[in-house]
């Protein structure tokens, strides 16, 4: 136990003094391999997020080193100024909303869209720095936070279905089953049951590994072309310094803009409480010191990437799985950055991943998402009905905003019939009233 803490076992003195090894109790060889760990998680967004926002017309190979270079800056900042073991990457969920909400069903242009990504990105840096996250964060009840988790969770689950063909459009029932014997949808199936086994039985990598393992079926069976594995990085001229400020800055689009800051608010906390405790990094008061440090990255990271070319960059839950490798420090962080410019190399590779094999990723992380539900008090109607308002209207909607917005206005409704007046907060009534008169005027 005392070798793990000898700063000969730290590594470089200059990496020893940037992310302090030794007094973490790691060194270099430990978070290296925390970092490829971590990168191996969460790697399948080098191929999710170019498929999920090409559907606006962006360009494919644009969005895919925007995503890498925005998750390298993002985990840059994290590590060097942070000095935690927290990776960031394009979110899911928000890609989503991106992509589906404001484009496809709102019909804003992708341009506008970066923009609206672009100034949430500068509320969450005026947040991080005023230290005002707290008093919001404890003003949202936690039923919404919940709900909204799980919103976003059936959200996915519906593209990644019908990206797969499982769930089709149908003029009588709105959805129907999809056909079930064409191949390219029982490779979608198959890659999220290859998923959940190879996750079962905790395969690093395993959600990597299926995407990958369904690419190279459906090239077989023909259903996608080889484009080979190595190239030069594709141009990022396409969606670089893109973003339209104008647009996104008007009335119409505030709700966008707040739906992308209260979500990528909360994934961030959330996330970052997470990754610390299990790191056992918070002080003696549960909490983690640095945290404006922390949020800044995260904050920062959207800017960057809004400039370069893709929606929200927010941390990633699964740096637990580099924790768990041994992952203490900064150094982690900075690894799976690395990582991620490395992988602008293999752009070919990424360009013929097809949809039904990035589908199966879609609805396991609906999985995932859907576990918060655990924590409503579920013998308390007050509570479970506006998390079940959100959790219904986002999919049913297609739009997370909308589901947000009702969920406020169901909460504080609900509460005020109860008699409950009191638990709720002001920033809830003013939110709820503004959700209100949005919809109530919308035309």
């Amino acid at each position: 136990m005392i070798a793990r803490h000898s700063p000969s076992l730290s590594g470089s003195p200059m990496l020893e003094k940037l992310f302090k090894l030794s007094e973490l109790g790691t060194n270099t060889r430990q978070e290296v391999i925390a970092g490829i760990t971590t990168f191996l998680t969460m790697a399948y967004i080098i191929f999710v997020n170019p498929s999920v926002l090409a559907k606006t017309g962006m360009d494919h190979g644009a969005i895919f080193v925007a995503t890498c270079l925005a998750a390298a800056f993002g985990c840059f900042v994290m590590g060097f100024l942070a000095n935690y073991p927290i990776a960031l990457a394009p979110g899911m969920g928000l890609n989503a909303f991106f992509t589906y909400t404001v484009v496809l069903h709102d019909h804003y242009s992708w341009e506008t869209a970066l923009g609206a990504v672009f100034f949430s990105g500068c509320i969450f840096v005026l947040l991080s720095l005023f230290k005002i996250r707290e008093w919001i964060i404890n003003s949202i009840p936690g039923a919404l936070k919940v709900g909204i988790a799980a919103g976003i969770g059936l959200f996915l689950a519906m593209i990644g279905l019908t990206n797969a063909g499982v769930v089709v459009d149908n003029p009588a029932t709105l959805v129907s089953l999809g056909d079930l014997s064409k191949p390219s949808v029982l490779l979608a199936i198959l890659g999220f049951f290859l998923i959940v086994a190879l996750e079962t039985r905790r395969v690093k990598g395993g959600v990597l590994i299926a995407i990958l393992l369904i690419t190279v079926l459906g090239v077989v069976a023909g259903l996608t072309e080889y484009h080979g594995l190595v190239s030069a990085p594709p141009s990022l001229a396409p969606t670089f310094a893109k973003m339209e400020l104008a647009g996104a800055f008007s009335l119409s689009m505030l709700s966008v803009i707040f739906a992308f800051l209260f979500v990528d608010l909360f994934d961030t906390s959330g996330t970052l409480l997470a990754v610390a405790q299990k790191a056992d990094l918070l002080d003696k008061k549960g909490n983690l010191p640095r945290l404006s440090k922390a949020l800044l990255a995260d904050s920062t990271a959207t800017i960057v990437g809004a400039t370069l070319g893709t929606s929200t960059t927010t941390s990633y839950v699964e740096s637990t799985a580099g924790v768990a490798a041994g992952g203490r420090s900064g150094l982690t962080a900075v690894t799976v950055g690395v990582l991620f410019l490395a992988a602008l190399f293999f752009a070919p590779l990424a360009g013929m991943v097809p949809a039904f094999a990035t589908a199966g990723a879609l609805v396991y992380v609906a999985v995932l998402m859907l576990t918060s539900l655990r924590h409503l008090d579920w013998n308390d109607l007050t509570e479970t009905v506006p998390a079940a308002v959100v959790l219904i209207m986002m999919p049913l909607t297609y739009s997370i905003a909308t589901g947000i917005a009702l969920g406020f206005i169901s909460y504080a409704l609900v509460k005020a019939l109860a008699g409950r007046f009191k638990e709720v907060s002001p920033a809830v009534w003013v939110l709820a009233m503004l959700f209100f008169l949005k919809f109530a005027f919308a035309g």
